[in-house]
């Protein structure tokens, strides 16, 4: 599945990865999300409840990896690399962004990201 990330005058479009928990994430869409920045590589925000159990977990990231952390329940969008690992439990990643995703400097602290799908 194609989705569409939109902050500000920033539109971005990633794929969704196959998996329980990515589908789990597209059900939810569309989706407004409040999103924070964390240590100047990614945005984060707070999903209205927890997704299903079922990607595999990773430590690490790719710039443009768009990533469910179970703890939050939050998704990430990974903008910069800063080659810190990402601490147990690990994230799923759900899908990624084609190219672009280091758009996201530009927004310093919180940004309203709306996420919908476009086909």
């Amino acid at each position: 599945m194609r989705i569409r990330l939109t902050a500000g005058e920033t539109v971005l479009y990633a794929t969704l990865d196959d998996n329980v928990t990515a589908r789990d994430f597209a059900s939810l869409l569309p989706l407004t999300l409040r999103m924070n920045d964390l240590f100047k590589r990614e945005k984060y925000g707070h999903l209205p409840r927890s997704l299903t159990a079922g990607g595999e977990p990773r430590f690490s990231y790719e710039i443009g990896d768009i990533a469910y952390w179970s703890p939050g329940p939050d998704i990430a969008v990974f903008y910069d690399h800063d080659g810190e690992s990402i601490p147990a439990p690990g994230i799923v990643i759900l899908g990624e962004i084609g190219s672009g995703a280091d758009a996201f400097k530009k927004y310093d602290g919180t940004v309203d990201v709306t996420i919908e799908a476009v086909d």
